[in-house]
C-alpha cells in the first residue's frame, strides 16, 4: 500500500544526514523496526480488521485475526524495509526522510535486504500455515508489486507513480476478507476501489507540502512536474471517486444504514477541505500558504473513521 510516512519533526541537517552507528543492543532492534516504518503500518492495519468483521459478519474467529494482522504487518515491514533499500539514495536526499537508518548508516543495506527478505518468506509462510494460502498469495503480490512494479520501476519515472503503485496498499482488504472466508467477493472489491482512489489526492497533498525535496530526489511526484492547480483538481476528482466508491458497499454489501450515513458524512467533510485548498488555488495562494497537509492529516481521519463504520455497522446486522 503506498500509504506515506508523517513528516519528520527532527530539525533538519544540511547535506546529508549524520551517521549514527548503532551503540548498543537496544539501538539495533530501534534501527531495525524503523525500516519496517510502523507508522505505515498503522494504517495497513486500519483497513484490514475492520474487512474481516465484515467478512464474518460480526466478530472474526480470535486466531484468524490475530496471525492475519500479525503476518499481515511483518509483510508490510517486508516491503518497507525493501523499500528503504532500493530508495536509501533518495532517503539521503530528502530532509524528510534522511533520519532513516539507511539515510543514517544505522543499519548496513545488506542486512536491511536480507531483514527485508527474510521477513518477507516468514509473513507468507506463517499466513499460509495459520490462515489460508489465498490470503498469503495475496499478501505475498502485493509486496513483490510495492518492492518491483512501484519502488523499482514507477516511483522513479512517472508522476503517476502513486496511483498505480497504490493497488499494494489497497492489498490489505482483500487480504483481510481471503482470511475470513478463504475467497473473494465484491464487496471487498468495493473497499479496495475505496483505499485505490484515496491514495493519490492523500499523497499529493503531503508531496505539496514537501515538492523541494522530491525534487531534489529527482522524484517525478505530480506536485513537482506539474501546477498547484492541477494537482488540486486532480485530487478533487479523485476525492469524488473515493466518497462515490464508498457509498457503493451499502447496496453491495448489504450493510445497515448506519454506514451509509456515515459515509456520506464523512465524504461531505473530505469534500469541503478539498475544495478548500481549490478556493485557496484560486486565490493566488502558493506553497505553504495552500495548507495542503490539513487535508492530508484529515484523510488519515477520513480512512480510518470510514473503515471503523464498516466495522461497527457489521455488529450491527
Amino acid at each position: 500500500m503506498v500509504l506515506t510516512d508523517k513528516q519528520s519533526t527532527a530539525p533538519p541537517t544540511t547535506g546529508a544526514a549524520a551517521s549514527v552507528v548503532p551503540r548498543s543492543f537496544g539501538d539495533a532492534v530501534k534501527a531495525y523496526v524503523a525500516l519496517t516504518k510502523p507508522r505505515i503500518i498503522e494504517l495497513l492495519l486500519i483497513t484490514t480488521l475492520p474487512v474481516m468483521f465484515l467478512a464474518a459478519k460480526g466478530l472474526p474467529p480470535l486466531w484468524i485475526a490475530v496471525c492475519t494482522l500479525v503476518f499481515g504487518t511483518l509483510s508490510a515491514g517486508s516491503a518497507n524495509a525493501l523499500n528503504c533499500y532500493i530508495d536509501r539514495d533518495i532517503d539521503a536526499a530528502m530532509r524528510r526522510t534522511r533520519r532513516r537508518p539507511l539515510a543514517r548508516d544505522q543499519v548496513p543495506p545488506t542486512n536491511a535486504l536480507i531483514f527485508g527478505i527474510a521477513l518477507g518468506v516468514l509473513s507468507t509462510l506463517g499466513l499460509g500455515l495459520t490462515v489460508n494460502w489465498l490470503a498469503a498469495l495475496l499478501s505475498l503480490g502485493a509486496n513483490l508489486f510495492y518492492v518491483l512494479v512501484y519502488s523499482m520501476i514507477l516511483k522513479r519515472r512517472t508522476p503517476q507513480n502513486v496511483v498505480w503503485g497504490g493497488i499494494a496498499g489497497c492489498m490489505p482488504v482483500l487480504i483481510g476478507w481471503a482470511g475470513i472466508t478463504g475467497s473473494l467477493s465484491w464487496a471487498p472489491v468495493v473497499l479496495f476501489g475505496v483505499v485505490f482512489f484515496w491514495t493519490p489526492p492523500h499523497t499529493w497533498t503531503l508531496a505539496m507540502r514537501y515538492k523541494d525535496d522530491y525534487a531534489a530526489a529527482k522524484v517525478p511526484m505530480l506536485p513537482v512536474v506539474a501546477t498547484e492547480r492541477r494537482v488540486v483538481l486532480e485530487s478533487l476528482a479523485y476525492t469524488w471517486a473515493t466518497v462515490l466508491c464508498s457509498l457503493l458497499l451499502w447496496p453491495v454489501a448489504g450493510t445497515t444504514l448506519l454506514y451509509p450515513v456515515v459515509a456520506a458524512v464523512l465524504g461531505v467533510a473530505c469534500l469541503w477541505e478539498v475544495y478548500r485548498l481549490l478556493g485557496r488555488v484560486n486565490a493566488g495562494k502558493t506553497g505553504v500558504d495552500l495548507r495542503p497537509m490539513r487535508f492530508f492529516h484529515w484523510s488519515n481521519a477520513y480512512l480510518a473513521l470510514l473503515f471503523l463504520a464498516v466495522a461497527v455497522d457489521s455488529l450491527l446486522v
